[in-house]
């Protein structure tokens, strides 16, 4: 079995919204999946990426496979993070 890192779109018509799911490579985009991480809305200025990082490096480190668009958005959440100063208390 394939296990892939992938958007499954959940928006409306016109309006899309994606959960960042773990699926077996060879289900169909809005199809059956194993779990979801995380979700982006790429309608909100600026856009809303929520992942869970330590579930996507587990799935990663066991092979499977981030699509393009998904290694992407890590990369974009990682900087964001990284950036964001820590809250002081």
């Amino acid at each position: 079995m394939s296990v892939r890192v992938r958007l499954t779109r959940v928006g409306s018509k016109k309006n899309p919204i994606w959960r960042v799911v773990v699926a077996d490579q060879r289900s169909p985009r809005d199809g059956r999946f194993i779990e979801t991480i995380g979700h982006y809305n790429p309608q909100t200025e600026p856009s809303t990426i929520v992942l869970d990082e330590e579930r996507y490096r587990h799935w990663v480190s066991r092979g499977a496979q981030p699509s393009g668009t998904v290694k992407q958005l890590m990369r974009v959440h990682s900087r964001a993070a990284a950036a964001a100063p820590e809250p002081s208390s």
